[in-house]
């Protein structure tokens, strides 16, 4: 809750907290409403990067169908879709070798055919620059670190622009209070895992009644490479190796640009081994003998890493507060089979921003928006998630071969009977990601091969590839509900697994000169913003939440 501090305070008819493609979308529809009816809409759109793009992560290749919505000549208007897949391949791999899986029998959707590879942070400063054309206000490196509330219990808004704080809680010089932006309603667009969204999930029980939700790490990195080795146009996954049958997960690659290749692994944290690393799973998958010719004798460029919600259908929480709605990320739109989520998250912005412009026009503030709800029911996002809802709890229950080709055969259904029938109902997920983590003493340590430096590589050297700066001198925006857990709990029963699921070096274990005396150890000034730590922890001890506003990567062509 917002501290009881006098703060300056700006009213506007809708505040936006994320610039990402669900809260850019909002913020252009209510401006393309307002013009279309001629009249006035006041729009505030926040985001806590540096600027919009600065911690946007994805693949990517992008289906433009919501875009399309948004602007139906967006060719001709220059959005930055450049390169479209041209060749589609699925691929199993084994330690040395690899089969293609025939595309012919996956359902429709799953092909990439009129889809284009790009940067979604590119795309998302692109879409920044239209909406501040319509008269968005938008405030980059401005984080939201709490919210505000009607006397009612409404959302009433939220706090931004707090600084000046030091690490020991005292107030530096330049401390500033930050102010409210007030909002008769407030869309919350913060991506996977934000700390508002926590909670008002939590104040609201939005969740109830839904599967837990589920989620992935992905990281990335971006290569340029020879020339003759770019293939543009070519969107490559794999399952299978070097992760086992019980362990979801996979890889992408993409060809495009000016000769990049975006390459990248994501690992479903449901995983139960807690010494298992994603960071270097996907080191060790880059060596792989038919993936490793694609990035020889190129440069890597940039890195990152982000979670993905990948609880799908069933996991989807209520969309809507008195005050405001969930959008995008924070709501859980992926479609894990075809791992994308972009242009649900365009979708959810726009249907979510007709209903405010609706409430707004007839004088309303403060309820609930029931009619973005209403038809996220009847939207294709739904329709969509709904026919694949059973790909992931299929692959956590079964394993990546059986499940998958359960998975595989549902789908089938689902698309020939649009989500109708299925050969499963609908299947829940049972436990969170975190209670899926099992006892050290019952897995043996995963030792991984030692990076070479040209095509694998350390965390702290691909840190600084995300070009990551917070402000030393501020409380650590990754607190621990009790310090005594991790060395008393963590690390007898579990092996102390942020340490290992950390993908950039932020948790670390640290022993005395006679190998004693263990002590938690926090670089809360490398943390990419991955959220991974607060999702998977097995105590769920650690807390995620906003740094000072403009702190964390900046990510360039991600």
């Amino acid at each position: 809750m917002s501290e009881d501090l006098e703060r300056e305070s700006m009213e506007y008819d809708v505040v936006i907290v994320g610039g990402g493609p669900a809260g850019l979308s909002a913020a252009i529809r209510l401006k393309q409403m307002a013009a279309k009816a001629g009249t006035e809409i006041s729009v505030a759109l926040l985001e806590k990067g540096s600027e919009v793009g600065a911690h946007i992560l994805s693949g990517a290749v992008i289906d433009p169908k919501g875009l399309a919505e948004l602007f139906p000549n967006w060719k001709e208007e220059g959005a930055p879709l450049e390169t479209p897949v041209t060749k589609d391949r699925f691929k199993l791999l084994g330690p040395q070798g690899e089969l293609s899986l025939p595309m012919f029998a996956m359902p429709p959707f799953m092909h990439n055919h009129g889809c284009y590879i790009a940067s979604l942070a590119n795309l998302t400063r692109w879409l920044a620059g239209k909406a501040e054309e319509l008269g968005v206000e938008i405030y980059p490196g401005f984080a939201a670190s709490d919210l505000v509330w009607n006397d009612d219990g409404s959302v009433k808004g939220v706090v931004v622009g707090v600084v000046g704080i030091a690490k020991d809680g005292e107030k530096k010089p330049d401390y500033q209070p930050g102010m409210e932006l007030h909002g008769k309603y407030v869309f919350i667009a913060e991506g996977v895992r934000g700390s508002l969204a926590k909670q008002l999930i939590a104040k609201f029980k939005l969740d109830e009644g839904k599967s837990p939700q589920k989620y992935g790490i992905g990281i990335k990195e971006l290569w340029q490479v020879p020339p003759e080795q770019h293939q543009p146009g070519l969107a490559e996954h794999t399952t299978g190796w070097p992760l086992d049958d019980q362990t979801g997960g996979g890889s992408f690659m993409y060809h495009f640009g000016d000769n990049y290749v975006a390459i990248g692994y994501v690992v479903h944290l449901n995983y139960k081994n807690p010494w298992l690393s994603p960071f270097d799973e996907f080191q060790r998958f880059k060596q792989h003998p038919t993936v490793r010719p694609h990035l020889e004798g190129g440069k890597r460029i940039a890195y990152g890493a982000r979670a993905i919600t990948e609880g799908g259908y069933q996991s989807v929480p209520k969309l809507t507060f008195p005050g405001g709605a969930l959008i995008g990320c924070s709501a859980g739109f992926v479609n894990v089979p075809r791992i994308k989520g972009s242009h649900n998250a365009v979708k959810t912005g726009i249907l979510a921003a007709d209903a405010a412009f609706e409430a707004v026009q007839a004088g309303r503030a403060g309820d609930e928006l029931t009619a973005y709800q209403t038809s996220y029911d009847k939207s294709w996002v739904a329709k969509e998630l709904k026919i694949v809802r059973n790909a992931k709890p299929l692959l956590g229950k079964f394993g990546t071969a059986l499940g998958g080709a359960l998975g595989m055969a549902d789908m089938w259904v689902n698309h020939l009977t649009g989500g109708a029938l299925g050969l499963f109902g609908t299947l829940k997920h049972d436990k969170t990601d975190a209670a899926s983590t099992g006892l050290a003493k019952d897995y043996k340590p995963i030792v991984y091969p030692k990076p070479d430096g040209v095509i694998s590589f350390d965390k702290l050297s691909s840190v600084f590839l995300s070009a990551t700066n917070h402000e030393e001198d501020q409380p650590a925006h990754l607190r621990l509900k009790d310090p005594s857990v991790p060395i008393q709990v963590n690390l007898p029963k579990y092996g102390e697994p942020a340490r290992l699921y950390c993908p950039a070096g932020v948790y670390e274990v640290l022993y005395n000169e006679q190998g004693g005396d263990p002590r938690f150890q926090i670089n809360a000034q490398n943390c990419v913003h991955c959220k991974t730590c607060d999702i998977k922890d097995p105590s769920q001890n650690i807390v995620w939440t906003t740094p000072e506003g403009g702190g964390g990567p900046n990510y360039p062509n991600m």
